[in-house]
Formats: structure tokens, C-alpha cells, sequence
């Protein structure tokens, strides 16, 4: 723990600027990659809400300090705190968290998500349900939850499910990384800059339209290599069933599924099992505010569980890359593991839905 004196000389972890017609936000974590705290959130939240109703500000963008990428996700650490000690810290993080990348969906005003460098997990959520969301030859973006015992959150199986055929089911099932011209071909982002050009990009946006800066500064992005792979992925992944789905992996003559199906075996055959279910599920939902609601139970869920604080504590916490999953296979994985992790939560429902039917 940092003393008060420390606290204060520490910088901003988000800033707020204007310049122009632009609203400018920017994620001050650069040695932890701008990983999100729960004053990140809330903070942002705020500034969306003001800026919502300020006519000078026609735009707003939002973007990383450093050069290492917009944002790592949230910052886990923290959440082994929390899931170790008060479950309750962890859902209250995430429901404010929710709350704003439904916010940043339905925002009525262009949202501009520069996604250079790393954008994973959380930082998906900040920037792949924006309006506008740029990509460069540095991206590299993906939902890598698996691999820590979780499940890919913030909206990210609503995106997933509606990745073109089955591309969706192998970033979340991997928990892959992907290059901008995969991020596009995901449906993540929708537009390719050069890095070098991003600064001019912001500046333009702040005397004109993003439109009239796109047609300014985007360029093709190079061919897709995820697109590439398509027909073993549409033909592999093709089914409700997560062991049927690595045989057809193992059966394929292609490389790359092969690949794909020893990463698949070496993350949490619990969430693996229930990323699946949850991608299924999303392509089912017309909503994201439906989407969102259902990750949060699968979320409270597996935070009360043990095997989130494995997957951090290997991972981050003691680093031996050495996780001890239960049960350690998937076939193990009973269906009525699965449907627990979407039980409703009665009282401690996220009810983002329900507000969304209120407020339409």
C-alpha cells in the first residue's frame, strides 16, 4: 500500500482535455499498460455523461499513454484482491464497468477509440463498442480471459457471437491475440491508420468532421490472416459442444488447428466450457444490454469460484505460468457446471435490460 504522500504526488490515472470540437480522453497508466481501476471507470463515466450535453464538443476520443497500447484490461491485481477477500468489490467494479461500455455503445455523439498497441479484455470494452474504432500495424486485440479461469466480459461475447461464421468462437475459445487487420475482419474495429499518422488524425479532429479526417488518413489495411484461416475455423467450430469442437480441431489437416486445439487444452477447461455456452447464448440475444446483464451473472459466478484466483494467482500474482485447474480436463466439465454459472442472481442482478427498456 502506497502512503497518503505518495497518493498525491502519483498522477492522474485518466485525463480529461478539449481542443476544439474534440473531447479528449486518455488512459494514464502507461507502466501497466492503462489498466483500468474502478476510478478509471466511474470517472469516465462522468466525463461521457458531461460531454453528452456540451454542444461544443461534436466528438470524442479516447486513447493510451505510452507506446505499449490503449489498455491491457482491467487491473486484475486488484481484482485478486477483491475476489480473495470481498466478492462484492468485484461485482461492484463490474457493474459499474458494464454500465459504461453499454454508455459508450449508445453514445450519441461519434466515439473515436484509437486501438493501437494492446487492447485486451477490458480495453475491448472501451474501445470495440465505440462508433468509430481506428486500428494500426501495431494492434494487437483480443479476449484472452480463458487463460486466467475467466470468461470474456464487458460486451465481449456480444461482439464475439457476431464475428463473421466461427471467427468469434476461436479468439474467445484461444484467447488469441490478433493483428489490426484481424481486429477489422472481426468486426472489432472498422478503420486502419498508420501509427505515425495518429497525432495529425487527433488534430484533424479537432477543426473537422471525423468523416472528412478518415477520408484524410485512413489507408487499406494489409490482408488479414485470421481471414486467411476461415474455412477450417468455420468447420471446426462449428458446434455447441466444446469436446466435439477440439476433435474436429485434432482431425484437421490444417496447422493451425492443431495449434489451436493445444492452446484450447491449456486454459481453464471451466471457462472454456463456459465461453462456448456464453458466445452461443450472445448470438441468440438481440441486445447488448441483454448480453451484458447474462455476463455479469457468469462473471459474480466465477469469482465466488476458485478458479479465476488460480488463474491470477499463476498468471500475475506468483508467476509460475503454472495454473492448477479443477477439474483439469474438459471432458470433466459437467453441463450442470456450465449452467450454474448462469443462474440468475435474484437481488444482485446487474438489470442493465431493464433500464434500457425504461429509458427507450
Amino acid at each position: 500500500m502506497t502512503n497518503g504522500d505518495d497518493e498525491a504526488q502519483s498522477p492522474p490515472e485518466i485525463l480529461f482535455s478539449r481542443d476544439g470540437r474534440l473531447g479528449l480522453v486518455l488512459l494514464n497508466r502507461p507502466r501497466a499498460i492503462n489498466s483500468l481501476t474502478f476510478g478509471m471507470v466511474t470517472a469516465l463515466s462522468e466525463q461521457l455523461d458531461a460531454w453528452r450535453d456540451d454542444s461544443d464538443v461534436k466528438t470524442v476520443l479516447i486513447h493510451g499513454a505510452g507506446d505499449r497500447g490503449l489498455c491491457a484490461g482491467g487491473d486484475i491485481v486488484s481484482l485478486y484482491r477483491a475476489i480473495r477477500e470481498n466478492v462484492q468489490d468485484a461485482a461492484t467494479f463490474w457493474a459499474h464497468e458494464y454500465a459504461l461500455n453499454l454508455a459508450i455503445a449508445e453514445y450519441p455523439k461519434p466515439y473515436v477509440a484509437i486501438m493501437d498497441g494492446v487492447v485486451l479484455g477490458g480495453g475491448v470494452g472501451v474501445s470495440a463498442h465505440g462508433s468509430v474504432r481506428v486500428v494500426t500495424e501495431r494492434t494487437k486485440v483480443g479476449m484472452p480471459e480463458v487463460g486466467i479461469g475467466f470468461v470474456p466480459d464487458v460486451g465481449g461475447t456480444y461482439l464475439l457471437s457476431r464475428a463473421p461464421g466461427e471467427l468469434g468462437t476461436h479468439a474467445g475459445l484461444t484467447g488469441g491475440s490478433f493483428s489490426g487487420a484481424d481486429a477489422i475482419e472481426l468486426g472489432l474495429a472498422d478503420h486502419y491508420l498508420e501509427s505515425d499518422r495518429l497525432d495529425e488524425f487527433a488534430e484533424a479532429l479537432a477543426e473537422m468532421s471525423v468523416s472528412d479526417a478518415l477520408l484524410r488518413f485512413a489507408t487499406d489495411a494489409p490482408d488479414s490472416e485470421l481471414a486467411a484461416s476461415r474455412p477450417w475455423i468455420d468447420e471446426c467450430y462449428a458446434s455447441g459442444d466444446a469436446l466435439e469442437i477440439l476433435d474436429r480441431l485434432d482431425a484437421s489437416p490444417a496447422e493451425g488447428a492443431r495449434l489451436a486445439a493445444d492452446t484450447i487444452r491449456s486454459k481453464s477447461p471451466r471457462a472454456v466450457a463456459a465461453t462456448l455456452e456464453s458466445i452461443r447464448r450472445a448470438r441468440a440475444t438481440s441486445t447488448l444490454a441483454e448480453v451484458l446483464d447474462t455476463e455479469f451473472r457468469v462473471s459474480v459466478h466465477f469469482a465466488a469460484g476458485n478458479e479465476m484466483a488460480e488463474g491470477i494467482r499463476a498468471q500475475v500474482i506468483d508467476k509460475d505460468r503454472a495454473p492448477r485447474w479443477s477439474p483439469p480436463t474438459l471432458a470433466e466439465v459437467t453441463r450442470q457446471d456450465v449452467e450454474a454459472y448462469f443462474a440468475p442472481l435474484g437481488a444482485g442482478e446487474l438489470g442493465l435490460s431493464a433500464s434500457t427498456s425504461v429509458r427507450h
